[in-house]
């Protein structure tokens, strides 16, 4: 496959748009433990304004929500914006990283879920370091596959090869300029162990959301060919199989 067709779509601004209604259905939710650390210590939650940075399908964004703190959803992609469920406590807006159009000082806490590898590091800190307030917080998690098990190891080798032997990205280096920045006091990261439980169709929707995933109709069916192998060998008498993440949260603050 030749990673300059049309069919692998590197501009991180409008690749997710074929894949909105998958990643709608099929990303998992992060563990509350993740939201209670990024909120811990914080003042009143409902008097808190968040700017999820990335925002997606608001995955992250509604589960901030739900604990009472007001939301403002940074997302370039108009069909990941309309495709995410409503919710009281969340504004959407259109915008990037390094161009949020939010004012100065206007946000209490920075979440970045799974996205800011996505992001020009320098320009991007720049614009977080002018719209956090004073002693603000950054967060910024990352999903990563533990590949120690051994259903989620060959299913990394499988989405790889389904993908024209791309690489795992490295999330790790994708962190240095955030701790290296003049502008934030990098905290700590913090490890939180996951699991996702997926029958066939959960499984097969999950590996269709992947952005650097090809839609083009002999890929599609030669993933569903081999992800059918997958979970038929691995499935418990129940019919789930289980991929195993581990959360890397990265907090900082100004």
């Amino acid at each position: 496959m030749n990673l300059n067709t049309p069919l692998y779509n590197l501009n991180p601004l409008n690749r997710f748009s074929d894949k909105a209604e998958s990643y709608t259905k099929y990303r998992p939710n992060y563990p509350d433990v993740v939201i209670d650390k990024i909120l811990e210590n914080l003042s009143s939650q409902n008097q808190l304004v968040a700017a999820d940075i990335g925002a997606g399908t608001g995955i992250s964004a509604r589960q901030l929500a739900s604990r009472g703190v007001n939301v403002i959803a940074i997302e370039p992609n108009q069909a990941m914006r309309e495709a995410a469920e409503k919710h009281k406590n969340i504004e959407w807006k259109q915008g990037t990283a390094e161009n949020t159009n939010l004012p100065e000082k206007s946000v209490d806490l920075i979440t970045s879920f799974q996205a800011f590898h996505w992001f020009k590091p320098e320009p991007t800190l720049l614009e977080f370091q002018r719209i956090l307030k004073p002693r603000g917080r950054l967060a910024i998690a990352f999903q990563d596959l533990n590949r120690d098990d051994e259903f989620t190891s060959i299913y990394s080798q499988l989405v790889s090869k389904t993908a024209n032997n791309r690489p795992p990205t490295d999330f790790s280096s994708k962190i240095q300029p955030l701790k290296a920045s003049d502008y934030f006091k990098y905290i700590d990261c913090y490890k939180f162990p996951c699991q996702q439980q997926l029958d066939l169709s959960r499984l097969i929707g999950l590996v269709q959301s992947i952005s650097f995933i090809s839609s083009e109709e002999t890929v599609q069916k030669q993933l569903v060919d081999d992800f059918k192998k997958l979970y038929q060998h691995f499935c418990d008498r129940d019919g789930f199989v289980y991929l195993i993440y581990r959360i890397n949260l990265h907090l900082a603050r100004l």
